[in-house]
């Protein structure tokens, strides 16, 4: 699905047709965890603080092992 990012106020947003929030079972005010993939693309998913701060843990332990990681990954 296409959807187009336009100017909302000083700022910018995605509008998300109706048929796809009601598909998804999203509401207006919802928040929502955005990840950026590999490649450019992005991921929006129902936030979750307990995801949140889990993903927080994942990065610091990737960022304190990058090198063992790296050396793993070969």
């Amino acid at each position: 699905m296409k959807v187009e990012i336009k100017k909302i106020g000083n700022s910018d947003g995605l509008l998300l047709p109706k048929e796809l929030m009601q598909r998804l079972d999203l509401k207006r005010g919802q928040e929502l965890h955005v990840t950026e993939l590999a490649g450019g693309g992005l991921q929006l998913m129902p936030y979750d603080p307990d995801f949140e701060e889990t993903m927080k843990i994942a990065d610091q332990t990737m960022d304190q092992y990058r090198d063992t990681l790296a050396a793993l990954a070969k």
